[in-house]
């Protein structure tokens, strides 16, 4: 074993479009917590800015909510919103991941609107983050699928983080090679860096863990490692008691915290920024990416079936692409007829964007419950396409 275990925490922060506005109504203390739990990150890492390393994922969906100046004036007295969002900024504690701004399965929706997406979470996060260029990628729910690879890379991203239980070497390599090294994908001519969550590990992280348990863990794990290796792991940031109860001695912050303390006397495990460890020590091998998600409360992450398991999931998703090509037919037949009226444009902009906002994974992992959210969605976007397709046609 190498002299340290470099460890690179995830972690993701989504709520669906209006979902905190809703719960403000409905179970105010509910929002309280969730916005004291990302509140308490930045606050937990202050004063180990020489030891503490944390990636953040937010969703489109989520900076909207937190930019809203009505809902920083509703949450008066509760978190600031806006300076939550500067303590963010900081990069000696924070990597801020690239993701899909309405929070999709990428694999499930059409390529067109997986393009509209990524770009319109990096135009979010560009202004609000005062930066133009974000290395890594977590995609939502860790949906991944080898064809996103171009996407990637065409919006600059370097890596993207995958799940240990979908990769597969092509380089032979030993287990503790796989999962705690980064690699190669490739497809087509393009090719990009996948960093490995640990998924046993990650699941520890997101129930709750002792620090001694975790630190014999790590060493137990990457004891034949002859290389430095990089232990990733990736949850929820704001769900769950663990990260939401309050006192410091149990919830993750506190262990964390402690994590640092050994950190800085020099103890085995280091926390790391990710693109820190790549530009130390580099990539080795080459691997494919099988599809699939993480794993959720009750399902392994393969096929989907969480989001896909019922018939109803199913129809809803084909819906989406029936309606992605009505709309996207729509603006390139804009684009064709060099039509310049305001109300055309903004129509096909009002069907495009309630479109991105039906595709959220939330509408579909919860069995059923949550696909009629999705469905008023679609339908408030054909109403504007059909309005938009009327002037088109006039």
């Amino acid at each position: 074993m190498t002299d340290f275990i470099h460890h690179a925490l995830v972690l993701n922060l989504h709520q669906p479009a209006g979902n905190l506005q809703e719960l403000l109504t409905l179970n105010p203390w509910e929002t309280h917590e969730i916005l004291y739990a990302m509140d308490r990150i930045p606050r937990s890492l202050w004063g180990y800015e020489d030891v503490g390393r944390v990636h953040l994922s937010l969703s489109g969906t989520l900076l909207e909510t937190l930019t809203d100046p009505e809902f920083q004036g509703n949450m008066y007295g509760v978190v600031d919103c806006g300076s939550l969002l500067w303590h963010l900024q900081n990069t000696a504690l924070f990597r801020i991941l690239g993701t899909g701004f309405y929070h999709p399965v990428l694999p499930l929706i059409p390529a067109a609107d997986r393009e509209e997406q990524v770009c319109r979470w990096q135009g979010i996060a560009s202004h609000i983050f005062w930066r133009s260029q974000f290395q890594g990628f977590w995609p939502p729910e860790m949906g991944f699928s080898m064809e996103l690879i171009p996407l990637l890379r065409r919006h600059g991203y370097r890596y993207v983080l995958v799940d240990s239980d979908h990769v597969v070497p092509v380089t032979p390599m030993e287990w503790h090679e796989l999962r705690y090294r980064p690699h190669i994908a490739r497809y087509g001519e393009d090719e990009i860096i996948v960093v490995v969550r640990d998924r046993e590990l990650s699941d520890a992280q997101e129930s709750g863990m002792e620090l001694g348990w975790f630190l014999n863990e790590l060493q137990e794990r990457t004891k034949l490692c002859d290389f430095p290796p990089l232990v990733t792991t990736a949850t929820d940031g704001d769900n769950g008691g663990w990260f939401r109860n309050p006192k410091p001695e149990a919830n993750f912050w506190g262990l964390y915290q402690a994590l640092m303390e050994e950190a800085r006397a020099g103890g085995p495990v280091q926390p790391t920024f990710i693109d820190d460890y790549l530009d130390r020590f580099g990539v080795h091998g080459e691997v494919t990416v099988g599809t699939g998600a993480w794993n959720t409360g009750w399902h392994h992450g393969h096929g989907f079936v969480q989001w896909t398991g019922s018939q109803t999931q199913r129809d809803a998703l084909a819906q989406l692409t029936e309606l992605s090509k009505a709309v996207h037919d729509a603006r390139w037949r804009a684009g064709e007829l060099h039509i310049k009226d305001p109300e055309t444009h903004h129509l096909l902009e009002q069907a495009m964007w309630r479109l991105l906002r039906a595709e959220t994974s939330c509408h579909f992992y919860w069995g059923e419950a949550w696909v009629p959210r999705a469905l008023n969605e679609m339908q408030a976007a054909r109403e504007h396409l059909d309005q938009a397709t009327a002037r088109l046609e006039a």
